[in-house]
Order: structure tokens, then sequence, then C-alpha cells
């Protein structure tokens, strides 16, 4: 598939476009950061699963396929919900972009993409949760570290009304972690110094794999005031001290899940193809 041949489109009033935002069908301006641009119209679903991204046209395709794969597959089993996959571009000077819309045009009924100037993964997900109409909205990393065999865990529980988030956690005893000593060094001296100076009873308060219903999204995230990286431990921190109902559940998680040092998930790397690819990968552009 040429991405340059593809058309923006203008889907300003579709299903999944927030009330207070309308889109269009030009690039934006840098310094123009309150302007998504939407791309993809999907149907209104029981959750939207955002990846936000930066500058990944590597691992991007690769990525959301393994993911649409997977929920296709089992949705009637570990994966029982309507899902939409929602990109979201966290102003990427790469292909991100490009690949992003491709991605849509491959999987028009289940992905769509945003796309902001302003960088700040909080900032990203931010936009992408308020802008969904899902009844739960959740976000797992590009690289898909965390066993995405665990999204029935994720986002069940909120959707049966058990929880009002839900986290995968690397530090529980039952968790599967393959990393770096330096790096679980840094998140369990983390984590530690979060449970003793601000007293929240969490294991894991940066795990890339959370889920939170719209309700509590849309009460919660305009207190949230980190736009980067610390977006997720003060939106737990926030939900605790607003007694919200958290589940924290141990998850598998290997380091470079997709660069080719470590074997991917067992059952998820077959089936749906991204566009221009034999296989798993970019699509041509």
């Amino acid at each position: 598939m040429n991405t340059a041949n593809i058309l923006e489109r203008n889907i300003s009033g579709q299903s999944y476009v927030p009330n207070w935002r309308s889109s269009d069908n030009r690039q934006m301006p840098e310094g123009e950061v309150d302007s998504p641009i939407y791309y993809g119209s999907p149907e209104p679903v029981d959750a939207d699963i955002v990846i936000p991204i930066y500058n990944e046209e590597v691992q991007l395709a690769d990525s959301v396929s393994t993911l649409c794969s997977f929920l296709d597959r089992h949705a009637r089993d570990l994966t029982p919900f309507s899902w939409n996959v929602v990109i979201a571009d966290n102003a990427s000077t790469d292909a991100s972009w490009q690949i992003a819309k491709s991605l849509c045009d491959w999987c028009p009924n289940q992905v769509r993409a945003l796309q902001l100037a302003r960088k700040g993964r909080g900032y990203v997900l931010k936009q992408a949760w308020l802008s969904s109409r899902a009844a739960v909205v959740a976000y797992m990393d590009v690289d898909l570290s965390t066993d995405i065999g665990s999204t029935g865990s994720l986002i069940l529980p909120l959707l049966q009304g058990g929880a009002d988030i839900a986290f995968g956690s690397c530090l529980m005893p039952q968790s599967q972690v393959t990393r770096s000593p330096k790096r679980e060094f840094i998140s369990r001296t983390y984590n530690l110094m979060l449970r003793s100076y601000l007293a929240v009873s969490l294991h894991d308060a940066q795990c890339g794999f959370k889920a939170i219903t719209a309700q509590a999204a849309h009460v919660l995230l305009p207190q949230v005031k980190d736009n980067e990286w610390f977006f997720d431990t003060e939106l737990l921190v926030r939900a605790q001290q607003a007694g919200m109902t958290m589940l924290e559940f141990p998850v598998r998680w290997v380091e470079g899940r997709l660069d080719g040092r470590h074997p991917r998930h067992s059952k998820e790397g077959s089936g749906r193809h991204a566009p221009g690819q034999g296989g798993y990968g970019g699509p041509s552009g």
C-alpha cells in the first residue's frame, strides 16, 4: 500500500469524534497543540485500546497487527467484548503517522488514529481517552512488553462493574518479568519510594498496561496535571485519594519483546497481516 496516496478524511461528526472537537484534513502547523487530527471512523465499542506512539515506524505495524489478530481470535474466550485499537501519534517526525493511516485503511472497522503536534505521553493519552465513546478506555505500550494474553483481565472487570481502574503489575509476587537488573532496580526503588512517601497501596505504578472506565476517566483526567511520564503515577494516586476501586494484577512482562531478542507471545503471532506485508511489519510506503 502506498501511504502517500491515502487521502486524509474529514470525519467531524462521525461516531467516535468528541462533541467538543472537530477534525480536518490538513497537517497541523507547529505550535497548534489543541487541534487533534482524527483518521478512521469505527463504530462505538465496549473498549478503546490506545497505543501511544512517538517515532515508532519500525514496530508500529507489527504491534497493531499482532494485537488485532489476538483480539480477533479470542473474541469468544479471553476477550469477549467489542473493541477498537486507537493509534495515538504524539508528534512523530518519522513515517509513523502514514503507517497509522495505512493501518486504519487495512482494518477500517477496528483501527483508528489521532495525531497531536504537542509532545507528552500523558497528554496524548488524555486526548485519546477523553475523545473516546467506549465504556472502557485502556492503553498499552507499543512494544507489547506486557503479555497481551492479559488483555481480558484488564478490560472485563471494568465492563462488569468490578472496578474503576485496572492495571498490570511487574512487581507482584506472581509477576513474571524478564528485564535488565538496572531496570528492575530502578522500578523497585521508584515504587518503594512512592509507597513510602505517598502511602499508596499499589505495587507498580508505571507498568504500561492500564484501563479505566469512561466515567472514572472523565472525573480524574481533568485533575491530572502531569502530561509526561509520571501521568500513570498521578492518575493512580488521585484515583486512590478519590476512593475509587482499583484492581492490580500480576502480568508477564518481557523487555524488548518485539525487537528480536525474545520470542513473541505464544499464540497471537499468526493470522491477520498488516498491509503490504507477507507477515507482520510496516506497511509499504
